[in-house]
């Protein structure tokens, strides 16, 4: 496995899904990583019915036992609407079966939120430059789910309540989260890192757009440190800084044309197409997360939503999909910030899975109508996110992923 760059490397935590038959392997190579979301394969088109195709093989990663999860069929989840308006795959009381190797190993090193540290402050920073707005409620969604995950600190039912379970030099995690202000970033964007494929100009999200730009993980990095310098926050493992990006703006690990594989981007028609999110930790120190602007139902053929598990249609619980979707990969990489926060010493599988990465796409049981469905309920607001990974659960029964 290569270092990850940067010496503190950057894993890779995507949820990326191709339509059809078609998946994404992403080759191992030179590149160095972050923890992110997965890229899969998505199924058909019909909201009733879905195929089951097995996966082949471990998904190819990058970077220091991690970095980009190959894209693989959306096969396990296999999750479609029946009549009662659940999921037809529950969870089982022993926990859904991971994706990874489980468990979870130690590598040494501290965590996010324990007593030392103090409370852990989640600040939000929605990028939207000239030319490139960001609509009110897409910000207001996000805020409020911040907000409920802060506002339920210390109960026991949600995924953030598994976290405690963890612990490192710095003592064990606590689920005692703070929302820290939210930041409308109105910075001019740089010249683009990575360069654009014409192709890619369009028909990447569902209404036909595309890009117009493109940021490399330097610039991503630059730009969450100056807006942390210019808010005068601290940079400490009390703080995680959530860089939400503009729509149109690709996304990728390194410099150069999004038609060099390894680069590893956001979807696109390139066999770069990697990632739907990842987070990481600046060399001065600074705990980031990179949420690019969410896309589903896309004509690259790949997805971020929750049309892999329930196909042709994106779950949206309140009603904003572009919203609904991105807290998805929010809770992914928040939670693995705060188990990995350097994403080398850290908790992670032997395959290099981290805890989100264990339960990515694995929703266990939903409520709701079709088109509503939600598997949290925090502050009395409706989500659909992932599962989290418990090692407690895996050591007692051969499962892991709860809900709660």
């Amino acid at each position: 496995m290569n270092r990850p760059f940067k010496g503190r490397g950057l894993r890779a935590s995507l949820t990326l899904v191709a339509a059809g038959a078609a998946t994404l392997a992403v080759a191992a190579g030179s590149a160095t990583m972050a923890s992110g979301s997965t890229l899969r394969a998505a199924q058909g088109s019909s909201a009733t019915t879905a195929t089951c195709v097995s996966k082949s093989g471990t998904p190819a990663r990058m970077g220091h036992l991690g970095g980009i999860i190959g894209a693989v069929p959306a096969s396990k989840a296999c999750q479609t609407a029946n009549g009662s308006g659940r999921a037809l795959r529950a969870i089982k009381s022993a926990g859904d079966t991971a994706e990874g190797n489980p468990p979870l190993i130690w590598h040494g090193g501290a965590v996010m939120g324990t007593q030392t540290t103090g409370p852990l402050v989640i600040t939000p920073i929605f990028w939207n430059p000239p030319g490139h707005p960001m609509a009110s409620d897409y910000k207001s969604l996000i805020t409020t789910y911040l907000s409920d995950v802060a506002s339920a600190s210390g109960r026991t039912d949600n995924v953030y309540s598994i976290l405690p379970e963890y612990s490192g030099t710095d003592g064990a995690i606590r689920y005692d989260i703070r929302l820290g202000t939210p930041i409308n970033d109105t910075g001019q964007l740089p010249a683009s890192g990575c360069k654009l494929n014409s192709k890619d100009t369009k028909s990447i999200y569902a209404d036909g757009s595309g890009y117009n730009a493109c940021l490399d993980d330097a610039q991503v990095q630059a730009e969450t440190n100056r807006v942390v310098a210019a808010q005068n926050l601290p940079v400490n493992l009390s703080h995680i800084y959530v860089l939400y990006l503009p729509k149109q703006v690709e996304s990728c690990f390194n410099a150069g044309t999004t038609t060099n594989a390894k680069n590893a981007c956001t979807i696109n028609f390139q066999p770069s197409a990697a990632f739907c999110a990842y987070h990481s930790q600046a060399p001065n120190g600074t705990v980031y997360a990179n949420l690019p602007f969410p896309i589903y139902l896309s004509g690259a053929g790949f997805t971020c939503g929750t049309n892999v598990n329930f196909p042709g249609v994106i779950e949206t619980p309140n009603g904003n999909p572009d919203g609904d979707t991105v807290i998805n990969p929010t809770s992914h990489e928040v939670t693995e910030a705060i188990t990995d926060p350097d994403t080398s010493t850290g908790w992670f599988d032997s395959i290099g899975f981290e805890n989100g990465d264990e339960c990515n796409f694995i929703y266990g049981q939903t409520q709701g109508t079709p088109g509503q469905f939600f598997n949290q309920v925090i502050n009395k607001h409706h989500y659909l996110t992932q599962e989290g990974f418990s090692n407690n659960s895996f050591f007692s029964s051969g499962g892991g992923c709860l809900q709660s």
